[in-house]
């Protein structure tokens, strides 16, 4: 018995190939899912019609996926950190966040968020060992878009180290350090004290190191705090506050910089400013987040 062949659903030429494709997905039920796999399909081919892509080339993009899934632990997720150094991570936050001006803009999740942060009372330190560093002191606020105070809303935050390495990348570092998690006041108010953190540069031990190199491409985050901000009824927001002084703050390797979060790191000397009681220099610096109404959610961390 001969079998029917539908026609359109052989390949006769590289024009017909999006087609046949697109019909063989046609059945997909979830209208949002087909909307994204068809733009997939359509964007995704249409950049192999116009660069032309070789065999060898196709081998060796797939060779260099392959690569970043190999790379990927459960300390380290490849993954995250070449949709960052891409700008897509960057993208999707700013297409989100650009249309409304009544609340804080959000910010790429990067990739060294994790799960089980200690919970400290307000004021406390996130550091948790003796590092001689310079002092930070954070205070912020967090409000609705009526500009009514959140109480009771959890305030995440983590950090890299005055050496430019997250614990969980330094053995030298105790389990959790620079990470924690608060719950605001009566007020929406927050505050904690931690170490100036410094900038650094993304893991480059993997092909996304490699992609950089080719690139002629420096590797270094601008200096900044990490931050999501959760209350019942309002959308999560993820953020960072970069330090306005920050080295490459205008050159970020993974373009997470907007201007609505550079925050004023101010400097005081030794027995100064609000806390006059230091004897050697310190730094503060004060945030305020605008949530807006929602469903508040929790990102799956990127690694363990």
């Amino acid at each position: 018995m001969t079998k029917t062949v539908q026609q359109g659903s052989i390949v006769s030429d590289a024009a017909s190939v999006t087609d046949v494709v697109l019909a063989a997905m046609s059945r997909t039920e979830d209208p949002r899912l087909k909307e994204i796999l068809n733009a997939l399909v359509e964007h995704g081919h249409a950049f192999l019609n116009q660069v032309k892509l070789t065999d060898d080339e196709y081998e060796q993009g797939l060779d260099f996926l392959r690569r970043i899934g190999l790379t990927c632990t459960d300390a380290h997720n490849e993954v995250v950190l070449l949709a960052d150094v891409l700008g897509y991570s960057t993208l999707v936050k700013v297409l989100n966040n650009s249309m409304h001006e009544d609340r804080t803009g959000g910010a790429l999740l990067g990739p060294f968020f994790r799960e089980g942060s200690p919970r400290y009372e307000l004021g406390a330190s996130i550091v948790q060992d003796d590092t001689t560093a310079t002092p930070i002191f954070v205070t912020g606020r967090v409000l609705d878009t009526r500009r009514t105070p959140i109480q009771n809303a959890r305030v995440d935050v983590w950090q890299a180290s005055p050496v430019g390495l997250y614990e969980n990348q330094d053995p030298d570092q105790p389990e959790m350090n620079l990470r924690g998690h608060f719950f605001t006041n009566a007020h929406g108010d927050f505050d904690f004290r931690s170490l100036r953190p410094a900038g650094y540069p993304v893991p480059t031990h993997g092909p996304v190191g490699d992609l950089l190199r080719i690139q002629h491409r420096h590797p270094y985050r601008p200096a900044h705090l990490h931050f999501i901000v959760f209350a019942e009824g309002h959308e999560t927001l993820i953020s960072q506050i970069f330090a306005d002084d920050a080295e490459y703050l205008d050159s970020d390797v993974t373009f997470g910089v907007t201007r609505d979060l550079i925050g004023k790191f101010e400097r005081h000397e030794a027995d100064s400013g609000p806390h006059a009681g230091k004897q050697a220099p310190y730094y503060t610096l004060h945030c305020e987040f605008v949530l807006a109404q929602g469903a508040s959610t929790r990102p799956v961390p990127p690694i363990k």
